[in-house]
């Protein structure tokens, strides 16, 4: 048997192999080449069968976002929704394979609620940042970038990575959401999001050494949007738009948000800092194509038909398990090395997940890019499997 740090060196060799070798298509902005599947040696009727798989296996939560909301999270402390909801369509989807569209089901240029898919946009904001220097290393502390922050329509000043414990945070334990960020922010505790363990003790528990404890949570990625939001200066949406979506050919109809109080003053501006996911609403509302081709440009390491949007370098540490969840690299890239999230997928393969559930399924191996759009979680891997027969 393999160790795990071999497996996952030899994973990296093949992928580096395998994007060197790939010319591949980039679809230009406002069209994107089709063809059927069987001119790509495809079997289409297994691909067909993939695709009634995916819309007999529609999420069973209410497509009222707010409601679903409310059902998931409801039982939280400080639950209620601060940002925008939207009722979601109905389940949707795209392969991508080779760079050609072969298939598609639903409603696949409607606006949506992408939820904690968000988390990987994210990622690349501060991925770019990092590529132009205007982060100097994620081993630096967060704090050293960031300011006091005026609270827009109060005056009050915050001061996020002020304690003892914040104050040691770097940006690549935020990233990996092994943090343990302590504090409140937009009125949400970070206890209170997926609280675990004695009531009692959520407000006083002695912190986790960073780095040590993995743990899923909203308040902390939103801790990172505010963050990023200040060493850039400017709405992160708009830094997406110029650095990533414009340049991958994306709709302008893909829209990010934030709270409704998480205003803030920067450089004399009222500027909304967004939110990492749809935990309390907000987060990226966009069509299936958008997700598409931002897979497209994570299965090509960063580059979009020769243009290195991301660093090689920056999507290898996206793609490098974290200690304390080795089935996590960075926001919001689930890893398959170990074959426990999608057993029938190969170990190269990754994901970027959220509620819903929405995902991108990204496999290097076999050139190929799966939007689903409110599947359920469980049926995840079986219509995956199901599209690789296809192949």
């Amino acid at each position: 048997m393999k160790s795990p740090i071999l497996l996952i060196l030899l994973i990296s060799l093949s992928w580096h192999s395998i994007a060197q070798s790939r010319q591949g298509y980039f679809p230009p902005r406002s069209e994107w080449q089709q063809k059927a599947p069987k001119t790509l040696g495809l079997d289409p009727v297994k691909l067909d069968s993939a695709i009634v798989f995916a819309i007999q296996n529609e999420s069973k939560a209410p497509r009222d976002m707010a409601l679903a909301q409310a059902i998931s999270f409801g039982k939280e402390p400080f639950s209620a929704g601060i940002g925008p909801f939207a009722e979601r369509g109905a389940a949707t989807g795209i392969i991508v394979y080779k760079g050609y569209i072969v298939g598609t089901w639903g409603e696949p240029s409607r606006v949506d609620m992408t939820h904690s898919v968000t988390k990987s946009f994210l990622n690349a904001v501060i991925g770019v940042a990092v590529d132009k220097g205007l982060i100097h290393s994620v081993n630096d502390t967060v704090a050293d970038y960031v300011p006091p922050v005026e609270v827009y329509g109060s005056g009050e000043l915050i001061y996020p990575f002020a304690s003892p414990h914040n104050r040691s945070l770097t940006w690549d334990v935020m990233l990996r959401q092994t943090s343990d960020w302590e504090g409140t922010l937009w009125e949400k505790p970070d206890w209170a999001d997926r609280p675990e363990g004695n009531y009692s003790e959520w407000k006083t528990r002695a912190r986790h050494t960073p780095g040590t404890v993995w743990k899923y949570n909203d308040v902390r990625v939103n801790a990172l949007a505010l963050a990023a939001t200040n060493v850039w200066r400017q709405p992160l949406p708009q830094v997406l738009k110029v650095q990533i979506m414009d340049p991958i050919g994306a709709s302008n109809t893909w829209r990010w948000y934030g709270y409704k109080n998480s205003w803030i003053v920067l450089d004399g501006t009222a500027v909304q800092s967004v939110s990492g996911g749809g935990h309390w609403g907000g987060g990226m509302f966009i069509n299936a194509y958008d997700m598409a081709r931002f897979g497209l440009l994570t299965l090509h390491r960063g580059n979009w038909n020769g243009q290195q949007l991301l660093s090689e370098q920056w999507v290898k540490q996206a793609l490098t398990p974290t200690t304390a969840n080795t089935g996590y690299g960075y926001m919001n890239w689930f890893l398959n090395t170990d074959q426990k999230m999608l057993p029938s997928a190969p170990a190269s393969a990754f994901v970027h997940v959220g509620n819903g559930s929405n995902l991108i399924y990204v496999d290097p191996e076999h050139d190929l890019v799966v939007v689903m759009r409110w599947i359920e979680y469980k049926a995840m891997d079986e219509m995956v499997r199901r599209v690789l027969l296809a192949l």
